[in-house]
């Protein structure tokens, strides 16, 4: 196993986690009818999104 599997993969479920609490975040924001922020936090989830996505291809390669 590549020695930095390990802490990337607890990267990429720290990501994650960021990732569904800026939707809740957004979530909120859409029901106090805060639009501008929440369509910048919808924004700022489909980022995190990719990121974490790109991320665990990374790390699915380091344990091949």
């Amino acid at each position: 196993m590549h020695p930095e599997r390990a802490e990337l993969s607890s990267v990429a479920s720290t990501l994650e986690e960021i990732c569904r609490r800026v939707a809740a975040a957004a979530d909120r924001s859409t029901h106090s009818k805060d639009e501008a922020l929440a369509s910048g936090l919808y924004e700022v989830e489909r980022s995190l999104q990719a990121a974490e996505r790109r991320l665990s291809s990374v790390v699915s390669r380091l344990s091949r």
